[in-house]
């Protein structure tokens, strides 16, 4: 009986087109999926879109558009991202289907509201549009500005509907303390520690006088959900929470891969309305960093916001795969540039893993006749004990959400077998002797493994590299995740025509 692994990314705020920060989200949490399908467990992905609140109405006037005209043309972009980057999320949520989502809204609100989390009361604060949340104005700048948006936040007093949060700081204070939620960069752990003492009871309702673009309130015409408690539930309304659904199935979520912006929503207010509502907490939240672009922060206003949909039709869709998985460090901010995507592009992708597969082809084929019967005796020990440290290293890796330090683990296993061919020289062998079948035999090898281990990364590429080498590959292969030798001893590889996996790009 496999086991069940349900994933998530935060659900993109539609706003605004897609960027490269929220792309690398999506290949977090696609590497993540696929690397657990790869062993053996079964996976449910999911990613989709956030549609209600008062930016996205703000945002839909200014475009001259309804709401719902709006959501439907940015949130389909967020679908094309999903095809273009090749991710595969299982399913794909918007909040604002009344059908598939409003239900498991609705019933969370009533739990809550049954447990006598839920109150009405009069509030006086200050509103930041941006964040779609009330701001202390000790959190303002010196202008008296939202540091992130640098706009004035509105006064507002208005009535709304309260959750309790207060009294569930001290369970979740011990629910962090004792390691129940993992948090990954463990730093963030004291973070949220630190939010908690600050946390007070929060706004879940808007008057639906002034936005009426929500979910509304059950039994209340007069109020619309706040876009937090409506959005957060998503996770839940996608595998049928409020519906006849197996929803239990799926619950609860293995990780959610989020921003570090969004860590006090997923890892305060999430946590406590599930408490409230009786229902199991997350297993993990994987918090990422954001993207600076040579340097400097993405912005309109410098007009260097980075198009991911451009960037896969001029490198193609591994390259920026890859670049973004090794280049920004999985749970701190990373910078992106072309030149380093193009560092990278020839260093790595040109003459480390595609030099090493066309080399060790074109001498399968020269120098064997195209074809390895892959036997053990042929298997250098030392090279055997390299896959092996390189699968622990892989797999410890993903475990702690450092994507970037799997695929260097992987990329120093590549460079080893490129340095095995040159201190071997098997075109210098004579064609029958038995140092040229283990320099043969022990690189494919060598091969072969790391080409599962780049499967959840850059798949495409991978299965270009099996069908190079006629590698039609067991099932059992994958579970192994490619740590032993044995996988593919007694199997026949016949080299195959091939073009170059990755031609160099001219500087």
């Amino acid at each position: 009986m496999p086991n069940k692994f349900y994933i998530t990314t935060s659900i993109a705020y539609v706003n605004s087109k897609p960027h490269i920060g929220y792309a690398l989200e999506l290949l977090q949490a696609d590497v993540l999926a696929r690397y657990h399908r790869l062993v053996g467990n079964e996976v449910f992905f999911l990613t989709g879109t956030d549609e209600h609140g008062a930016k996205i109405a703000k945002a839909a006037e200014s475009a001259g558009k309804e709401p719902r005209e709006f959501t439907d043309e940015i949130s389909a972009e967020f679908v094309k991202l999903t095809k273009k980057l090749n991710i595969s999320n299982d399913d794909f949520i918007r909040t604002s289907d009344a059908e598939k989502h409003w239900p498991g809204v609705f019933k969370i609100w009533k739990a809550l509201k049954e447990k006598g989390d839920l109150y009405k009361d009069t509030y006086e604060g200050l509103y930041c549009v941006g964040h779609e949340a009330f701001i202390k104005k000790s959190d303002l700048n010196k202008d008296g500005l939202c540091p992130d948006h640098k706009t004035e936040p509105e006064k507002i007093k208005e009535e709304n509907y309260f959750f309790k949060l207060k009294g569930y700081k001290k369970d979740l204070q011990k629910i962090y303390e004792d390691g129940h939620i993992k948090i990954f960069p463990e730093t963030r752990k004291n973070e949220v520690l630190s939010m908690l003492k600050d946390s007070e009871d929060i706004s879940f309702s808007r008057p639906r006088k002034d936005l009426k673009w929500g979910i509304p309130v059950p039994d209340d015409d007069e109020h619309t959900i706040y876009v937090w408690s409506d959005a957060l539930t998503n996770y839940l309304s996608a595998i049928g929470y409020g519906k006849d659904a197996d929803w239990q199935k799926w619950w609860p979520a293995d990780a959610h891969v989020i921003g570090k912006d969004i860590l006090r929503f997923h890892a305060i207010i999430w946590p406590a309305m599930l408490l409230s509502a009786g229902l199991e907490l997350p297993k993990s939240l994987a918090v990422h960093g954001h993207i600076t672009v040579d340097g400097e922060k993405m912005s309109k206003t410098v007009g260097n916001i980075i198009d991911p949909f451009e960037l896969v039709e001029k490198y193609g869709i591994d390259p920026v795969r890859y670049f973004l998985l090794r280049e920004i460090p999985s749970t701190e901010d990373g910078d992106f540039s072309y030149k380093k995507l193009e560092d990278r592009y020839n260093g790595d992708l040109a003459n480390n893993l595609g030099n090493l597969v066309s080399r060790t082809a074109k001498l399968i084929e020269t120098r064997a006749n195209g074809e390895i019967n892959f036997e053990e005796k042929f298997i250098d020990q030392e090279a055997h004990r390299k896959v092996n440290e390189a699968t622990e290293a892989y797999k410890k890796a993903l475990d702690s959400f450092k994507l970037h330090e799997a695929l260097g683990a992987v990329w120093d296993l590549l460079s080893y077998a490129n340095s095995f061919i040159d201190l071997h020289k098997p075109w210098a062998a004579d064609e029958d002797s038995e140092d040229l079948m283990l320099t043969l035999t022990t690189v494919l090898g060598i091969i072969l493994n790391a080409t599962w281990f780049i499967k959840p990364f850059i798949p495409e590429t991978a299965e270009k590299i099996f069908e190079a080498f006629g590698a039609d590959l067991p099932a059992e292969a994958s579970a192994q995740m490619g740590d032993k030798y044995e996988t593919w001893v007694g199997r026949k590889f016949t080299v195959q025509k091939t073009e170059p996996l990755f031609p160099r790009i001219s500087n």
